[in-house]
């Protein structure tokens, strides 16, 4: 039996997602319909595929409306391998200007909505240029980890950050080694994360610091989609590193240049310790339909 899809391409900085709307969960994909949705020559093409579901017609929206009974929707995010992933940074972005653009949601310029994800609810409020999410609290592991990767001459220590996904980082001496580093193929993390992980190569711009904001350039091999040209979640556990190498008198604001544009960081101070945040533009490009 075929299935009928209104979709949406949408990006932030280039990292890339095909959008649907099924607010009552009546549509079911599998892994491989997501991975052929996402599939570059045979499909839309996507680093990941994203469904806007209300949270109570979903079995995992139940934690979420249990967190915060206003996170009415979910966002269902898919890598491009059709493989679920807790959280997105880019593509919850793009998810809040999905919802606003069709009607699903009203929220104006400094406005917010709770959303439901599986790494747990995340504040998202739409800014001048696009939105900001709050990913909350972060953990940094000061646990040994070695990263290889094709064109990088030795292992390189990586240090594990959690944003809600996990995260390993490595700090290059210089864009020459970051350049150089082939991420068509998948780095090698030693110890193997359990749940696999994201990996990001960083060089920190020299001054690091200019008025208050630190800059760092970045590259990351997400898991489940391969190199991408931004990620969100990457961006902050990226900017969280250089801040925790670089100790105390680190700034809390960050710009970190990814090869799809610039996205904003900032960690924050809450009631229940501090959250990082993401910013950056959400755009929505197309429209289409196709069938399954």
């Amino acid at each position: 039996m075929s299935t009928a899809l209104h979709f949406t391409k949408g990006h932030g900085t280039g990292n890339d997602f095909v959008l649907f709307a099924d607010p009552e969960g009546e549509i079911e994909l599998d892994a491989d319909d997501i991975a052929g949705i996402a599939d570059r020559h045979f499909g839309v093409g996507a680093d990941g595929v994203i469904r806007a579901v209300k949270s109570a017609r979903l079995g995992v929206g139940a934690d979420a409306l249990a967190e915060d009974p206003a996170a009415e929707w979910f966002m269902d995010y898919h890598n491009a391998d059709g493989s679920p992933a807790e959280m997105c940074g880019n593509g919850i972005r793009v998810f809040g200007s999905f919802l606003v653009e069709n009607g699903f949601v009203e929220l104006a310029e400094g406005e917010s909505i709770a959303v439901g994800t599986r790494g747990g609810v995340r504040d998202l409020t739409r800014t001048r240029d696009g939105f900001e999410v709050d990913l909350g609290p972060f953990v940094i592991l000061e646990a040994e980890a070695t990263v290889s990767a094709t064109h990088l001459d030795v292992a390189r220590p990586g240090l594990p950050v959690g944003v809600g996904n996990p995260h390993v980082v490595v700090a290059l001496a210089d864009d020459e080694e970051l350049d150089a580093i082939d991420l068509g193929d998948a780095p090698v993390v030693t110890p193997t994360p359990p749940e696999g992980a994201n990996v990001e190569f960083v060089v920190p711009a020299e001054p690091l610091v200019v008025d208050g904001v630190g800059r760092i350039r970045m590259r990351v091999h997400e898991r489940g989609s391969g190199e991408t040209l931004s990620c969100g979640t990457g961006a902050a556990a990226a900017a969280l590193a250089i801040r925790h190498w670089a100790g105390a008198g680190a700034p809390d604001v960050w710009h970190v240049e990814v090869p799809g544009g610039v996205v904003g960081v900032r960690v924050f101070a809450t009631s229940n310790g501090d959250h990082v945040a993401l910013s950056g533009p959400a755009e929505l490009v197309f429209e289409g339909e196709l069938t399954i």
